[in-house]
């Protein structure tokens, strides 16, 4: 199972960006499919998820700002985050879950310069 996570960077607060899960060794469409973040000194946190049938659930911090969508033909999943803080820094990390298993890609750097 490989979850390959790209399109961190820096950015300027108010900024975009895009990030994509690029999922392979799994039925992609079966699976819920999330993205968790860790910021220095923090726990992992939720972010937001999508469900294999396409309901989702955000953090409250990020609610209408990040926007979170899956492509099934593509075995790819999206987190489009607009509106970006400082406070967003951190390391975007791809969860894929499926009844007891699940499995993590290896992080990607979002820097939010104020």
């Amino acid at each position: 199972v490989q979850l390959q996570a790209s399109g961190g960077g820096l950015v300027q607060a108010g900024g975009s960006l895009r990030l994509s899960c690029a999922a392979s060794g799994i039925i992609f469409r079966m699976n819920s499919m999330g993205w968790y973040r860790q910021a220095p000194g923090n726990e992992r946190e939720l972010v937001a998820a999508i469900a294999s049938l396409g309901s989702t659930n955000y953090a409250d911090s990020v609610k209408g700002r990040f926007t979170i969508s899956r492509d099934n033909a593509k075995n790819t999943v999206y987190l489009q985050m607009n509106s970006l803080k400082p406070e967003d820094t951190a390391v975007y990390y791809c969860h894929a879950e499926k009844l007891r298993y699940e499995y993590w890609g290896q992080g990607t750097l979002v820097t939010v310069s104020s």
